[in-house]
């Protein structure tokens, strides 16, 4: 399954009120979607909606927000039941929420990785629980976001990486469950994005997590976002923006190349801190 013409579509967006999220609503809105995006903070809801307006194809389109808390999964099933009401089923959802607090596994609270897999994981699946009963009826398209560091583990990443990989086993579930009724499913997979997300991310890394991510370079959100849409239109089931295809298949193919890489910039890291 896959979608050719964004005109007259129905997308909602999860986390669409900054960076990749709000890249892709934008650009859709560009394409003649109506959009309606859901995040916890209105101000910042308020400010993307703006952005989204101005960036609509036609003044027919519709957009909307709703304030929500995905790891609330009463909360989740009630906000999505509304904004069917009043918005309509959608034909495509994507689930772009998401955090990262990087350290060392030691200083990772048990705290902290509860409510990273509650935001990711738990995330997904509240929202697709809620909404596939409207979109079952009628077929469509989700769009799961996850990371490079779904498929490889990294250093400092010890909550944020179990999450993440779970998101794609998850998406391969619906990949296949969801056919019958003509649901396609794809999976996001972005490296290091300059989004308000990375600049918290970086505020904990361990200078070993720091020199891991050296050479994977940085993506701008409209850049992946762009990636998503064309991943959509093409029906892939792995959207890898920029390098991270490359990646994947290495990671597979060659993962102890992977894995010595990834050693040695650790390996560089301690060695220069003791000089």
């Amino acid at each position: 399954m896959k979608v050719t013409d964004f005109e007259g579509k129905t997308v909602y967006i999860v986390g669409g009120s900054s960076g990749i999220g709000l890249s892709a609503a934008t650009l859709l809105a560009g394409d003649g979607s109506n959009v309606f995006i859901f995040a916890r903070g209105k101000e910042r809801l308020e400010d993307a909606l703006a952005k989204i307006d101005n960036s609509k194809k036609s003044g027919v389109q519709r957009s909307g927000f709703k304030q929500l808390d995905v790891t609330d999964h009463d909360q989740v099933n009630k906000v999505m039941n509304e904004a069917v009401e009043e918005f309509g089923a959608p034909d495509i959802l994507i689930n772009s929420q998401g955090r990262a607090y990087p350290n060392y596994f030691e200083k990772i609270t048990y705290k902290q990785f509860d409510e990273t897999m509650k935001v990711h994981i738990y995330g997904d699946w509240n929202t697709v629980t809620a909404l596939l009963p409207h979109m079952k009826e009628r077929g469509g398209y989700v769009v799961n976001v996850t990371s490079v560091l779904g498929f490889m583990g990294a250093f400092g990443y010890s909550d944020y990486c179990p999450s993440k990989y779970a998101i794609i086993g998850f998406s391969e579930v619906l990949r296949s469950e969801l056919k019958r009724y003509g649901i396609g499913v794809s999976i996001l997979c972005p490296p290091d994005t300059d989004t308000p997300g990375f600049k918290v991310e970086n505020l904990t890394k361990p200078p070993e997590t720091v020199a891991v991510s050296e050479g994977g370079g940085l993506m701008q959100p409209d850049e992946v976002a762009a990636a998503l849409v064309q991943g959509i239109k093409k029906g892939k089931f792995f959207i890898g923006p920029g390098s991270v295809r490359v990646l994947w298949l290495a990671k597979r193919l060659v993962p102890w190349l992977v894995d010595l890489y990834m050693d040695h910039q650790v390996k560089k890291v301690r060695k220069d801190s003791t000089l």
